[in-house]
């Protein structure tokens, strides 16, 4: 009902945290009961929209969690962006590390064989790999995590019942038996051009790094390594994407950007990364001891 009705033209993503930080959404909607929005009977008619809608989904077999539930992921919740609810099929983990690997739909030879191996890399590393179904990057890196018996999520630019691009239709299916796929839109959302970023937010804020193995000046993955950056996750670019974009450039010197140029600098950068919390957790307690 509050993400019906925006009330005072909040966002969804505002809406989601005042519930995730009151701890219930009645207590949310309590607190606009003065509102002349919510007068009694229309909150009455819009909660018995809500209800229906939320036992079509039931009947229809969706799985949905929302911000209060105990199962949404922790990280998510420390974005500006985070998503009020999720759609899902596959299984759900918490914590589930993992690191995102995106990059152009129209990926090169040399694109896909690194997209291939820096998924089979985080496989080996106990790392899930993230990526949002797109043609190109996403399918090398989704399919190659398939393919070395590890785990992938696939973050929907749409919603759960649908399949963009249609070509990946079995690759959707496959992951949803062994993974996880992850929709923060209605069931029957199709794509636009406002949920393929909103998507790239959601994509950066559960994983634990981003990896950008090849894209343009204006593909959309820009959008994703500049809201990685805000959200204070690290992001790795390859050195054609630092070299060819100016968007990659201009992130080359900024703290806890890396540039790679093998497989193995991508396996030091990856590894650097995960090993930063025990270096912070050591650095502080040295302080307290001295």
């Amino acid at each position: 009902m509050l993400l019906r009705k925006k009330p005072g033209g909040a966002g969804w993503n505002d809406i989601a945290f005042d519930v995730a930080a009151r701890g219930s959404a009645v207590a949310v909607l309590d607190d606009l009961a003065s509102d002349t929005l919510f007068a009694t009977v229309e909150e009455d008619a819009q909660l018995a929209s809500a209800r229906r809608t939320i036992a079509q989904w039931d009947a229809a077999g969706y799985r949905v969690i929302t911000v209060l539930d105990e199962e949404y992921p922790a990280r998510l919740l420390g974005i500006r962006e985070t998503p009020p609810f999720l759609f899902f099929q596959g299984a759900l983990r918490e914590p589930d590390p993992g690191m995102s690997v995106v990059g152009t739909r129209h990926a090169s030879g040399d694109g896909l064989r690194f997209a291939t191996e820096a998924a089979r890399l985080l496989v080996t590393e106990g790392l899930t790999v993230i990526a949002g179904l797109a043609a190109g990057i996403d399918t090398a890196a989704h399919r190659a995590a398939l393919d070395a018996g590890g785990r992938t999520v696939a973050v929907l630019g749409t919603g759960i019942t649908r399949t963009y691009p249609a070509s990946n239709a079995t690759l959707q299916s496959q992951i949803a038996d062994r993974g996880l796929l992850l929709s923060q839109f209605y069931p029957d959302a199709p794509p636009t051009k406002q949920s393929f970023p909103m998507r790239n937010a959601t994509m950066s804020g559960y994983g634990l790094a981003t990896i950008v193995v090849e894209a343009g000046e204006y593909s959309g993955t820009r959008i994703q390594a500049r809201v990685a950056g805000e959200h204070g996750r690290p992001v790795i670019l390859t050195s054609a994407v630092a070299r060819t974009t100016a968007w990659g450039a201009a992130l080359v010197d900024r703290p806890n950007v890396y540039v790679v140029d093998s497989l193995d600098e991508l396996a030091d950068a990856v590894r650097k990364i995960r090993e930063a919390p025990d270096r912070l957790t050591s650095a502080l307690d040295a302080l307290a001891s001295a």
